[in-house]
């Protein structure tokens, strides 16, 4: 299946004549370089010997999820962004988003709020994630594991957004969770997708239990399912929980399955990607002057990159969104407009590693 994103640059950011955006809009259209292995599923050869979900349980055919190895971790990291721009499988992709959204949304609350109880109520909800390892995916040695464990994670995102990024939470830029990994060091495509699959977690396990209804062979020759009590993000009360379901049990351990589009190699939204492709754009474009034959001349990116201050990293990229806000342009508006114009174009994809 096919999935088309019609936003486009004037739909995200507005359709204000300023000269970045106008700039933006044409960078988009030019021609682009290909990087395949970023944004195509992986390869379903064996790696091994160990077994894919469709070797374990003998399913033929292609299937709607990550056809990962089921006996040990993944290269491949959920990505909330690409949930957002696929839109599909309904309805999981929608209850996924609006878990992930009215999280951020109540986290963002508890920044901005003078009480001391919502502050200490909105790091207490960041320290409630617990390494989900049932999806198999990304590297156990860089995720909680080797972070030190969810609190501390939690902990590095509530400093963040608290400190350096308060600025961004209170005008209202920073709105979403794929918006993160972008600003605070840390936090790249491992954590990421732990992260997203904690707050998503009831979702993904609703979409197993249809591929168990879907696929007979998850239960046949001898393969069992698991009740599990599982610790998910209620939208509706916006606090932690226990639910119930039904999961495959794959190498003596639950599976939890994630659609295909959902996984990626590397982040869409990673704070490489953003560095390279929306913030040195803007520090072009303020740095640029018109030549004698009317033509705008830009100091080249990777002499930027070697000037105090532009250099790579979080921090620049913190620095330079606020000092655009200020100038009345979103980079991160822009930089999801330049997404979605790429995500739709997978064979002209460039993007760079979280």
């Amino acid at each position: 299946m096919t999935v088309r994103v019609t936003l486009s640059v004037s739909k995200i950011c507005g359709t204000g004549s300023n000269f970045f955006s106008r700039v933006l809009t044409q960078r988009t259209a030019g021609p682009l370089s290909n990087n395949p292995e970023d944004v195509r599923p992986p390869s379903t050869e064996r790696r091994g010997l160990v077994p894919f979900i469709t070797d374990y349980y003998g399913i033929k055919g292609p299937v709607p999820f990550a056809n990962v190895d089921v006996a040990s971790d993944n290269f491949l990291f959920l990505d909330p962004h690409a949930v957002r721009l696929t839109g599909a499988p309904q309805p999981f992709a929608g209850e996924a988003l609006h878990c992930v959204d009215t999280f951020l949304a109540e986290i963002v609350r508890c920044v901005i709020s003078p009480a001391p109880a919502d502050r200490r109520r909105g790091e207490a909800l960041l320290q409630r994630f617990k390494e989900p390892w049932e999806t198999r995916l990304g590297m156990s040695t860089k995720g909680y594991h080797g972070h030190g464990g969810a609190e501390d994670v939690g902990t590095w995102i509530w400093t963040a957004l608290t400190t350096d990024l308060a600025a961004l939470v209170h005008v209202g830029v920073l709105e979403r969770l794929e918006d993160l990994p972008m600003f605070v060091a840390g936090i790249d495509r491992d954590i990421t997708s732990d992260v997203t699959t904690r707050i998503m977690y009831a979702a993904l396990a609703r979409f197993t239990e249809s591929m168990l209804a879907k696929y007979p062979e998850f239960t046949a020759d001898g393969h069992k399912v698991k009740t599990v009590t599982s610790q998910v993000w209620d939208p509706s009360k916006l606090e932690w929980t226990e639910e119930q379901f039904t999961l495959p049990v794959a190498d003596g351990k639950p599976l939890l399955l994630v659609p295909t589009a959902w996984t990626r190699r590397n982040l869409l939204m990673s704070a490489t990607r953003f560095y390279e492709k929306t913030v040195l754009d803007f520090a072009q474009i303020e740095r640029a002057v018109m030549g004698s034959d009317g033509k705008l001349i830009k100091t080249p990116k990777d002499e930027l990159a070697k000037i105090k201050g532009l250099g790579r990293g979080r921090s620049t990229n913190v620095r330079l969104t606020l000092e655009a806000f200020e100038k009345n342009e979103n980079l991160i508006a822009y930089f999801k407009a330049f997404v979605a114009f790429k995500f739709e174009r997978p064979e002209e994809d460039d993007s760079a590693a979280a």
